[in-house]
């Protein structure tokens, strides 16, 4: 590369003199460039320069492309010794992770698992025994899920049967307000009855139909069975009262109605719309209880 630098400056020197010797008024400016080159009287060159000029670009071309081809080799081996190191490391690598099996192998032999069967099945033995761990606390949780599953399925059988329960007690209430008869609405309410034995409103309406059927002693009975189960139930004071009223035990009569209408206040104007209670409108008990309460002013 010295060699082509050095020949590029005596090419560049040789064409100096020619331009000036064809033109003596031109000097190195840039600015009369373009005159100089309108002036030219005679070429720049001579047969003899050209020849020597191309014999030094064809030797210039042969030593770069010498050039060339070195410095290629040179990369080759550079990449070539690269390789080979690169090789000589895995080669090292793989030798010494060989060593490494070889001295654990020697050590496992010597603290007493003296073959690779016995280390085949003690792994074996250890992993089966994980296994069965897995597999034992695997079968307690399907256990508890199906425990569980099961207390949702009954749960759920039970609000079915429960619901159609429901469904069939609603159809014969809506049956019952339809039945004009008193004796056709016992018979429903005891149908209720016997799908549900505490309904409390069936036996309190029975005993209001049993009142319709002049039966008073039935109606008492009645609700005394629906207090038995609900001891605050107001409807069942309600129809002992007009039952008792029926019976001309007025007293009574008043005690329970009084009962009524502390449980449920809503029973207080029955006393003056409904007819089975018109003997107890002046009972005095029932005077002081409904009387209007004066404001404090």
């Amino acid at each position: 590369m010295r060699r082509l630098k050095s020949r590029l400056a005596i090419i560049g020197l040789m064409c100096i003199p020619l331009a000036l010797s064809a033109d003596p008024s031109l000097e190195p400016d840039d600015s009369n460039v373009d005159a100089s080159i309108d002036n030219l009287s005679e070429p720049l060159y001579s047969p003899f320069i050209e020849r020597y000029m191309l014999d030094e670009i064809r030797s210039l071309r042969i030593d770069m492309e010498r050039s060339h081809r070195e410095l290629a080799a040179e990369v080759v081996d550079r990449e070539l010794g690269a390789a080979d190191k690169a090789v000589s490391y895995a080669t090292n690598t793989v030798t010494y992770f060989f060593y490494l099996i070889a001295a654990v192998s020697s050590a496992l032999v010597l603290i007493g698992w003296n073959s690779i069967r016995d280390i085949r099945d003690k792994v074996h033995k250890v992993a089966n025994e994980q296994v069965a761990e897995l597999v034992d606390e695997y079968e307690k949780r399907l256990r508890t899920i199906e425990k569980q599953l099961k207390q949702e399925t009954a749960h759920i059988e039970s609000n079915r049967e429960e619901i159609n329960l429901t469904q069939e007690i609603h159809s014969l209430w809506l049956r019952a307000t339809q039945e004009s008869s008193p004796a056709g609405k016992i018979a429903i309410y005891d149908q209720i009855l016997e799908l549900r034995k505490d309904d409390i409103e069936a036996i309190t309406y029975k005993a209001d139909a049993a009142l319709d059927q002049n039966e008073p002693q039935w109606a008492i009975n009645l609700c005394h069975q629906a207090l038995a189960l609900d001891d605050s139930n107001a409807h069942a004071f309600y129809q002992l009262a007009c039952a008792h009223t029926c019976q001309g035990s007025l007293d009574e009569a008043a005690r329970y109605f009084s009962r009524a209408v502390v449980q449920s206040e809503s029973y207080r104007d029955e006393l003056h719309r409904d007819p089975a209670l018109s003997e107890l409108r002046e009972h005095p008990l029932l005077i002081e209880l409904l009387a209007p309460v004066p404001s404090i002013t």
